[in-house]
């Protein structure tokens, strides 16, 4: 009688341990689960830069500059090596130029799902940057502040790809703007503000 008291005991006693580890377990799962979904990643970016090289074949380079102003983000370039003209002029997906032709950057830029539009569009992609005109010398600038693009956020542009079109952008057809062939891809990375 003693024995199987004894047993029943220790039985119980091992079935109540495990039952209490498992839910310490859980607990500690949930705990690191909680944790997981509450960490935000902030920064801070005061200023980002591209540079831009030429496709194979075409001969556009420079650089773009974006800075953080109080009313939006300022956008500075200067390319060359451009037919006179406009030249869309637009933040793509990824910064990945490594294809030949710059199609490893992707689409336009456009986490909002919006359609193609101007830069001054109330609703556009945050990639659209409109047009980029080049003088007789091939020398396109362009400087003006833009109210959609963001340095900083879930929408932030750094880590994604300027692309320069060969032709116009219309402005209106979608989902690109009918600016035709990519002539110059650069990847936009985080400026070294010290260095100024």
């Amino acid at each position: 009688m003693i024995k199987l008291f004894t047993k029943y005991a220790i039985g119980l006693f091992l079935m109540t341990f495990a039952v209490s580890c498992a839910q310490q377990g859980t607990e500690q799962q949930q705990s690191q689960e909680t944790v997981t979904d509450t960490v935000e990643v902030t920064t801070d970016y005061t200023k980002a830069v591209a540079v831009v090289h030429p496709t194979e074949g075409n001969s556009a380079s420079g650089t773009v500059t974006f800075s953080q102003t109080n009313d939006g983000v300022r956008v500075e370039a200067e390319i060359e090596g451009l037919e006179q003209g406009k030249h869309g002029f637009h933040i793509h997906q990824y910064g990945d130029c490594t294809a030949s032709d710059g199609t490893s950057a992707g689409g336009h830029y456009n986490p909002e799902g919006n359609d193609h539009a101007g830069p001054d569009a109330e609703s556009r992609h945050v990639g659209d940057m409109g047009n980029i005109e080049a003088n007789e010398k091939g020398v396109a600038t362009k400087n003006y502040v833009d109210s959609t693009i963001e340095l900083n956020g879930s929408n932030s542009i750094i880590g994604r790809g300027i692309v320069i079109h060969g032709g116009e952008d219309d402005l209106e057809s979608q989902p690109t703007g009918a600016a035709g062939p990519r002539m110059g891809c650069g990847v936009i990375g985080i400026a070294n503000t010290s260095a100024e």
